[in-house]
């Protein structure tokens, strides 16, 4: 009797023992499914990252020149003042708190004017904390007084956008609820100003915001103060920069108008 002669066809022996073809592999449903849990996995991670640890954050105004360009992008340490958890009102405990100085990533009290014009009236800002809890609070000819003390501004630059000091806002009124009639720093002016206003004692659990750029910032003077709980982190680094297209002379400027020597920037 003759021999069986072997096959010529070389055998995959992988998909035999699965007994199935390597043709559509791809469309298999036990292939699909490890596909799906790797990609669900790399998402649930990013999330968590994004929201204990650290987050990108795009500056789209000049509240904080020079300390901070329009153009600029950031990471944004959020675990240093306690991560938030989202679609919550909890906040985990961080390995600092937010103090006299820093730049900090915060939510918005609610902004009414904001609402009205159709806009978020709960906006993630960048500013500088410059009130802590208890800290008494006023500004005369745009010199900003703690406890008394005047605080030399150094973060301001001398080609700035200087505004009228004596600026009225219906946004000021709600500092008269709040106003010291009498103190030994002196009684609140009866309307506010963009460079008078106070005194004031900050609550606690609450901090006074202010941009570097004085007369270019929305700040607490508009909307109050800022409960500990909005906090949301502080920046680390620049980690890209470029001109914005409607000051760039240059075609797609985020590409071709690179502020490199802003990248590795240290925000102070």
């Amino acid at each position: 009797m003759a021999a069986n002669k072997k096959s010529d066809k070389p055998r995959n022996n992988v998909a035999a023992a699965r007994g199935k073809s390597t043709g559509g592999s791809f469309w298999n449903p036990r292939r699909l499914w490890e596909t799906f849990k790797s990609l669900a996995g790399t998402i649930a991670l990013f999330l968590v990252l994004r929201a204990f640890l650290v987050e990108a954050y795009r500056i789209p105004t000049g509240s904080m020149i020079p300390t901070l360009l329009v153009g600029d992008w950031l990471f944004v340490n959020k675990l240093a003042y306690g991560p938030h958890i989202p679609f919550t009102n909890i906040t985990l405990p961080g390995y600092s708190e937010p103090k006299r100085g820093d730049v900090v990533v915060f939510e918005s009290p609610y902004q009414a004017d904001e609402a009205e014009a159709g806009r978020d009236p709960r906006l993630t800002l960048v500013k500088r904390l410059v009130g802590m809890p208890g800290d008494t609070l006023y500004m005369r000819q745009g010199v900003l007084y703690v406890n008394g003390l005047a605080q030399r501004q150094g973060f301001t630059s001398a080609d700035q956008f200087m505004g009228d000091p004596n600026e009225t806002n219906p946004l000021f009124d709600w500092q008269k609820r709040i106003g010291l009639t009498s103190s030994r720093f002196g009684a609140a002016p009866a309307q506010p100003t963009h460079d008078n206003w106070g005194p004031f004692v900050v609550p606690l659990k609450h901090y006074w915001m202010m941009g570097d750029n004085r007369y270019s910032s929305k700040d607490s003077r508009y909307w109050g103060f800022v409960p500990r709980e909005n906090v949301r982190g502080r920046p680390l680094f620049v980690y890209y920069s470029y001109v914005p297209s409607e000051e760039s002379d240059r075609p797609v400027s985020f590409i071709t108008d690179i502020r490199w020597r802003r990248i590795g920037h240290v925000i102070r």
